[in-house]
């Protein structure tokens, strides 16, 4: 079965600074229960440790917020680079926040994963929903619901989480599609380091980019949002 197409709503995006939030010092806890669905996202009543589910590929579920912006007219998108201690895909490029259900977690409940990632308050009102989509990984099993999130500041204005990730990744969007595309085998970004927060440049290239079958998918993300932008919609007032 395909992954479940959902049309994409075009509504103004409100881009309001938000406090820097506190942030946990604990990420990636093995005993955390997850709700076991079935492939199709029905309830099993089954709940199982995060490492369990983990090892036995179970399908669960999880939220992708692409967070992206314009600055002179060109739009920007943010990665998460994975932290060194992740299960799965430590130290590469990722959607820009992504966190699993917690058991009996409601899909608005898991937008906190955006505070305990990146450090910003995230409206619910503006993360709009793009598609449900099923993830397969070496280990996962994963349904995703799929948001996009407009946010224009600056770089060093947000908060990354060390115990979450690495540090925050922006690329121009343009130079991003040309990689997933295949017409550049690299371009040059900017990360803002979860530890100390400084900003230095950093290559983007395949050597820390997710595998190329994901490709696609981070190809129509950026469509979308280039779609967004070319059309008005998500305009900063």
């Amino acid at each position: 079965m395909g992954n479940l197409q959902v049309p994409l709503a075009i509504v103004p995006i409100q881009n309001g600074r938000h406090d820097m939030t506190v942030q946990p010092a604990f990420a990636q806890d093995p005993d955390e229960l997850f709700d076991v669905i079935t492939e199709d996202g029905a309830p099993t009543g089954i709940f199982k440790r995060r490492a369990d589910v983990h090892r036995d590929g179970d399908w669960h579920r999880a939220i992708h917020v692409w967070v992206y912006g314009v600055q002179d007219d060109i739009p920007f998108l943010l990665f998460n680079q994975r932290g060194r201690h992740k299960d799965t895909w430590p130290g590469v490029l990722d959607v820009t926040v992504g966190g699993h259900l917690a058991a009996g977690e409601t899909i608005e409940q898991a937008f906190r994963e955006v505070e305990e990632e990146i450090g910003i308050v995230a409206d619910p009102a503006n993360l709009h929903f793009l598609e449900t989509r099923k993830a397969y990984g070496k280990i996962e099993r994963e349904l995703q619901d799929v948001f996009l999130y407009r946010n224009d500041r600056p770089l060093g204005d947000y908060r990354p989480n060390p115990a979450e990730l690495e540090g925050l990744v922006r690329i121009a969007l343009p130079d991003a599609v040309a990689i997933f595309n295949g017409q550049a085998i690299s371009a040059e970004a900017t990360i803002l380091d979860a530890a100390n927060l400084t900003i230095r440049p950093i290559t983007v290239s395949p050597a820390i980019l997710l595998p190329d079958r994901y490709h696609p998918y981070h190809l129509g993300i950026a469509q979308a949002i280039q779609d967004i932008v070319r059309d008005g919609a998500g305009r900063v007032p």
